[in-house]
């Protein structure tokens, strides 16, 4: 056992040498700033997602789904094999012990071996394997292995992000639905009486049929939308309950829609912060770190290979015997095996790798151009829809006020019911583009606040 002890000692010496490239981040051409200009201080990323989002039932939510979506789960799950991967991987490194023992009892032929008799045979040892990593290998492939755990840890972590930021939109979504069908119910209400009195008026033949019929038309288009908010709510309450991990049905609702409380500056930090921040660009750079190492594992099979093996134990015809100091048996084998010819097959296998390498390069690259990208529109996003949503609330206040002129009028009878009809219209469409504005802009916070990468970071 000493020998051996002393080969395997000799053997992690020498078994200095790691061939392939080591891994180091690609350089890339990151801007300064962002093209579009954003408030300056510090990230909107940096706050936790529950101070970022003040509804507290939204904020029962998130934690519902963070507990029990099932996409999230399976991340989770995956880190867990890829843990057990690497740990599978890296028992390459060190040596392997067996036990060993048998049994035997018999006897040979006596017409080949005259006088031959019933013979035992007890045999109790250990086999000991271990293959010296001469050119890096194994420790290339454990490389790889801590890398795809990494990768699977940020997929977590990148999971996490889009989940909180998938039910806050869905919730936003949701409220805004909300909101337009009690517009478009309210606008229905409205528009029964119209054509209540409208009636009265044809009856009484103060107005013409035209105008009733105008009037039925425009209940119409109420009852039509208040179809279909209806069915957007319900079908969004499903997409919810989805991401909470349960199955469909109704949602708890917080505050309304224009209560929603976000902060009024969003700055977006410096674009150097992104790649640290986003974990899909870091899991992008896990694999190819991963795939990097492959390179030398499969460049280090080209060149030959050194595994020893040994047994150590005791062996006699007599049980009783096993613990005689005459019954010890060992012995030490070392085995070499060296690639000679095989068509370039070793050669092959390496510019495999090299090839998927350049693949997982220019797919990094391309993540962190499409997370630089992400974040300048929704940066633009937050902009003009702030915009857009002031220009928003002037138009409905106007659209009221118009509205309310023209039913004036055509009670006064200064004009036909065509005016009236037209400035309804343009209130009911004012007040339900508000609220879809509304919804748009608060979710382009919450996208930046995603394409930014967040500012959690779960412990897997």
């Amino acid at each position: 056992m000493k020998r051996i002890a002393l080969m395997l000692g000799v053997a992690l010496v020498s078994a200095g040498c790691t061939l392939g490239p080591d891994y180091q981040r690609p350089q890339l051409d990151t801007p300064a700033e962002y093209v579009e200009p954003a408030p300056s201080g510090p990230s909107l990323a940096n706050m936790d997602w529950w101070d970022l989002f003040g509804d507290e039932q939204l904020q029962s939510l998130i934690r519902t789904a963070l507990d029990e979506n099932k996409d999230l789960g399976i991340a989770l799950a995956r880190i867990s094999e890829a843990r057990a991967s690497l740990g599978f991987v890296r028992a390459d490194q060190f040596p392997i012990v067996d036990g060993a023992g048998r049994v035997s009892r018999g006897r040979q032929s006596r017409e080949i071996f005259p006088g031959a008799d019933t013979d035992n045979d007890f045999l109790l040892g250990a086999d000991l394997s271990f293959e010296v990593d001469l050119w890096g290998r194994l420790r290339r492939s454990t490389e790889a292995a801590r890398a795809e755990l990494l990768s699977t840890e940020e997929a977590y972590r990148n999971v996490t992000i889009s989940l909180v930021a998938d039910v806050a939109r869905f919730y936003l979504l949701l409220r805004d639905f909300d909101a337009r069908l009690a517009i478009s119910r309210n606008t229905l209400q409205t528009r029964l009486e119209s054509l209540r009195i409208i009636q009265a008026r044809f009856d009484k033949g103060t107005v013409p049929e035209l105008d009733v019929n105008q009037a039925e038309i425009e209940v119409a288009v109420a009852e039509v939308a208040i179809s279909v908010f209806e069915r957007s709510v319900v079908q969004t309450e499903n997409a919810i309950r989805i991401l909470l991990g349960r199955n469909p049905g109704p949602v708890a609702r917080g505050l309304r829609l224009d209560q929603q409380a976000f902060p009024p500056e969003v700055p977006a930090g410096l674009p150097s912060e992104l790649l640290q921040r986003r974990p899909d660009v870091a899991s992008s750079e896990a694999q190819l770190a991963a795939q990097t190492a492959r390179i030398g594992a499969a460049e280090a099979l080209r060149f030959p290979s050194l595994s020893l093996t040994g047994f150590a134990g005791v062996e006699s015809t007599d049980l009783s015997d096993l613990n005689s100091s005459d019954a010890g048996t060992w012995s030490i084998n070392a085995n070499i095996f060296a690639p000679i010819f095989n068509s370039g097959k070793l050669k092959a296998n390496v510019e495999i790798e090299q090839a998927r390498t350049e693949q997982l390069l220019l797919a990094y690259e391309a993540d962190v151009q499409q997370a630089f990208r992400e974040v300048e529109d929704a940066l633009v996003s937050v902009r003009t829809l702030r915009a857009e949503q002031a220009s928003q609330t002037r138009r409905v206040i106007a659209a009221r006020n118009a509205a309310r002129l023209s039913q004036a009028r055509y009670d006064g009878g200064v004009v036909d019911y065509l005016e009236v009809l037209d400035s309804e219209r343009t209130r009911f469409n004012a007040e339900l583009d508000q609220s879809q504005t509304l919804q748009l802009y608060l979710n382009a916070i919450v996208e930046l606040y995603k394409a930014l990468g967040g500012g959690w970071y779960p412990q897997p």
